[in-house]
Order: C-alpha cells, then structure tokens, then sequence
C-alpha cells in the first residue's frame, strides 16, 4: 500500500486499449454537444438582455475535466444492447445525463461547503468571489451560495431539454422505456444523497450503513442506471438489464470505496481537492466505520472527534490518518475494492453483451477502480 493513495498493486488490465470504442472520440463528442448547448443559452441570454455569466459559468463547469464515465456507460449500454448505426443519439442521452451531474455536484459542493471541485474553487466560491465587489464577505458569500444552488438547478432544467430536444429524436418507444429509469436513477441518487448528509459527523462501527450509502449515491447512480439507460435506447429486454446490474452494481460500489480510500489518503494535485476536505466534512465512509469497528477504544475516541472538525489541522489529519492506518481498515477496504471488482469481471463475463463491448467495459472498469484520482 503507498503511503499516498492507499492503493495496493492493481491487477493486470486484461482488456485490449483498442476494444475500448474509441473512448476519446465519445468523451470529444459529448464535450461538443455540451458546449453546443451552452453556447446557444448564452447566445438566448445575451438577446433576450439576461446575464450571460450564468450559462458562462455551467460551460467552465462542465470543461474543468470531469471524467464523462456517464455518458461513456451510456454509449457502452447502447452496445451492449446491440445497438446498430451511428451512437450520436447515446452520445447526447449521455450529454443529459453530464448536465445532470453537474447539477448534483453544484449542489454536493454546497452541501458540503467544498472548497474546490477538479482543482478549481467550488462554483459557489467562484460566485462569491466574482460579487464580491463593494459587499462585505458575509454577503458575497451569502450571495455565492445562493446563486450557485440556482445555477445548479438551472443544470437539472438544462438535462431535461438535452434529453427532449428534436436533435435528440427520442420515439414514442424510447421514451416509454427511457424516462421512468431516468425517473428512477434521480430518486436514487438524491435519496443517496439525503442518507449521505444525514450520516454527516455522526462516525459509527456500522459498515452496512456506509454501504446502503454508497449503492445509492455512487453505485446505482454513477455505473448502472447509465448502463441502463443506453441499453433502454437500443431495446434491451429485461433479462439484459439484470446482467448489466449484476456487474454494475459491484463496481459501482469499488469506484465509490476507492474515492473514499483517495479522499483521505490522495494527493491533492492528483485528486484535484484538498486533502483535508473528506475529514474536515466528516464524510460517512466504510474506512471510517471499518477503523471504528477495529481501533482499540483509545484510539477510536480519538479519531470520533477529528472527524467532521471543520477547523482540523493538518496534524490532527495525520494523527487520523495514523489511526486508521493502524486499524488495518484502509486494507479491508482494498480487499472489498478487489473482491466487487473480481465479482463484476464475472458478472460481466457471463453476459449476453457482444466481445468487442465487454472488453470496452473491462477496460472501463479496471480504469475506475485503479485510480489514484
């Protein structure tokens, strides 16, 4: 285990980079059809003598170097589903769903008073920053928070026009199909998301609750509903659906115990927030639980407190981070990382999906869970 990431030796990747479906050209599309958007609100905003800095800054947001694994497993989906012709229609489902995560983390990042988001302040910092003049900072602040939360919902607006608008061409059968898992995948993730911050600063032994958590929040939302949705796009059977869920779900949860791993233990200049912030947040994680569960009492008394201490200092970090070391938990964790990720290679290898969309989804897979970001 590195002493920066926590991360022990990832296994091979047995896909092929090449079977990966041109992941950049997809990622280069969805990029395109957002800034497309944007631009056209900020083109309506300027006419119509409303402020373009609006639009403007959901454009910064959605460039500031997001992974697009969404609209990636929805593209992924569509394939899986056999999918035939050109994928410009699951591209822009995928566009959707990207509007709709940056409306999530607009409002994560002000439920959580985040500093910064991919190495840049926060949107509600920047807001508070860009109004600052000739107010006092109570007030830009107030401001900045504020207008964030209306910019986010603006993006959740702004997802449901991308997945309606004539360019997307959505028939009477895909929408039958499609809008109750959309339906579905915004429930689960807001409900993830209210389990989330109601868990806040309250550290307990119990894992189970960190990991309704994480499926909820992270698994469902970030790797199976995506997956899903593509597939509902080309007309996957049921049974299909079940298969993609046997092999999302597991991986969804890894993805989230390795962020929660590089949350602690990342660095900054690759994580792209400070490493501070998980802690100071007192963020409900199964390393958290798993270290309260085996620290001896001592120890555990210690860490209840530097967890959610909005001021911790960097040396109450280390000495948190000492603590949990010695527990063996952020171990336990890789070891379940492993296990989910070993469980969703062979859910994924008995699925009814074509050879070259497996191995783009192995590849995927092995890429999200052996991160050091």
């Amino acid at each position: 285990m590195t002493a920066s990431t926590g991360m022990h030796p990832a296994p091979a990747d047995s896909s092929h980079a090449s079977a990966a479906f041109q992941e950049g050209e997809v990622r280069q599309r969805v990029s395109q059809i957002l800034d497309d958007f944007v631009d056209g609100k900020i083109t309506a905003a300027s006419t119509g003598a409303l402020p373009v800095e609006v639009a403007e800054y959901v454009g910064d947001f959605l460039n500031a170097g997001g992974k697009r694994i969404r609209p990636l497993l929805c593209v992924l989906g569509w394939h899986a589903a056999g999918g035939t012709g050109s994928a410009d229609q699951a591209a822009r489902v995928g566009a959707a769903l990207e509007m709709f995560h940056a409306f999530c983390l607009v409002h994560d990042d002000v439920m959580d008073h985040s500093a910064t988001r991919r190495g840049r302040p926060a949107m509600h910092r920047a807001l508070a920053a860009h109004h600052s003049k000739d107010r006092t900072r109570q007030a830009a602040t107030d401001i900045g928070t504020a207008a964030a939360i209306l910019i986010g919902d603006l993006a959740l607006i702004w997802s449901d026009e991308l997945l309606h608008a004539p360019e997307t061409a959505l028939d009477a059968r895909q929408r039958t199909q499609l809008l109750p898992l959309i339906d579905t995948m915004r429930n689960e993730v807001l409900y993830g998301q209210y389990l989330d911050l109601t868990a806040t600063s309250q550290p307990t032994p119990d894992v189970g609750r960190a990991l309704r958590i994480i499926r909820y929040k992270t698994a469902k939302y970030t790797i199976e509903r995506p997956l899903h949705i593509g597939a509902a796009l080309a007309g996957a059977p049921d049974t299909l659906l079940t298969q993609l869920s046997a092999f999302a779900v597991p991986l969804g949860e890894a993805f989230q115990l390795r962020d929660d791993l590089l949350g602690v233990f990342g660095h900054p200049d690759e994580t792209g927030k400070p490493a501070l912030d998980d802690l100071r947040e007192g963020k409900y994680t199964c390393l958290i639980a798993l270290t309260l569960h085996h620290a001896p009492g001592a120890q555990a008394d210690q860490l209840r407190p530097l967890v959610g201490c909005p001021t911790l200092t960097e040396a109450q970090a280390h000495l948190a981070r000492s603590i949990i070391t010695a527990s063996g938990a952020p171990d336990t964790v890789e070891k379940m990382i492993r296990e989910r990720y070993e469980r969703a290679s062979s859910a994924l290898a008995q699925a009814s999906v074509p050879a070259d969309t497996r191995a783009s989804l192995q590849h995927l897979a092995h890429q999200a869970v052996w991160r050091t970001t």
